[in-house]
């Protein structure tokens, strides 16, 4: 496996858990849970890109390197694109995007996205997915779903339920109609030159319909290599319940 950077957008907004990054969990910031996470996955070096001087302080005062970047940006892969610039990472570096809500990630998949792109030379993204556990994971449009060419290079990343099996759709009796489905797992490796141009295209159509921006990557013909995460990701945190549920799964 070859060098790798980890980068970690932390936003201040959050409409549905105001101040997220900053939330208590387990006696510290639910922010370097996940910088930890990283640290762990043998990364040259872990960063967090951050838009509020509360969430820099608070990431330097537990002994992360945090670098201010505008508060203008949509999403975390144009924060993302602004840090390789001021870190003056080459073209040719791999970066792996951590979200800065999942405090309970598996360093082990951090480093296989990165050997993962590493090892897909046509590739400019790589991700990861696990195989949908229930109809109502597949159901759910919150749960993104991905289908795959046999070499693994992404088709299609969608919140509605696929592939769908015509013979049985979903909600079929017997509820085998999710057999095959993998849900997306939201971590992403890019070559540092695939993310500046991607930050440089205008949103498309159907990252707007869906809402999801690894759609845009492909609607411009760009390969996202996908395999199976190596460890079951943990859950995410979007909202206080799931601060809760997280708080008890760490005891």
């Amino acid at each position: 496996m070859g060098a790798f950077h980890v980068a970690i957008p932390a936003r201040a907004g959050s409409s549905r858990l105001p101040g997220k990054a900053l939330a208590a969990l387990g006696g510290k910031p639910m922010l370097q849970w996940v910088y930890e996470k990283a640290c762990a996955a043998g990364a040259t070096d872990v960063s967090i890109a951050t838009d509020d001087e509360r969430i820099a302080a608070a990431a330097r005062a537990f002994g992360a390197a945090a670098r201010m970047t505008s508060t203008l940006h949509a999403c975390g892969t144009d924060r993302i694109a602004e840090l390789a610039v001021i870190e003056g990472w080459a073209d040719s570096d791999i970066v792996v995007n951590v979200q800065g809500d999942e405090p309970l990630i598996p360093p082990a998949n951090i480093a296989q996205v990165a050997a993962l792109l590493n090892a897909s030379a046509q590739a400019a993204v790589a991700t990861l997915a696990t195989a949908i556990a229930s109809l109502e994971e597949f159901l759910d449009p919150n749960a993104v779903k991905v289908v795959t060419d046999r070499e693994g290079r992404a088709l299609y990343f969608s919140r509605a339920p696929i592939p769908v099996h015509r013979d049985a759709a979903p909600g079929a009796a017997g509820g085998r109609s999710f057999e095959g489905a993998r849900r997306h797992v939201g971590i992403y490796a890019y070559r540092v030159a695939a993310l500046r141009t991607l930050t440089g295209l205008a949103p498309t159509p159907l990252e707007r319909a869906e809402k999801l921006e690894q759609l845009r990557a492909l609607e411009h013909g760009l390969v996202i290599q996908v395999a199976e995460a190596c460890e079951p990701p943990g859950p995410d945190i979007n909202t206080p319940e799931d601060l809760r549920r997280v708080a008890a799964l760490i005891g």
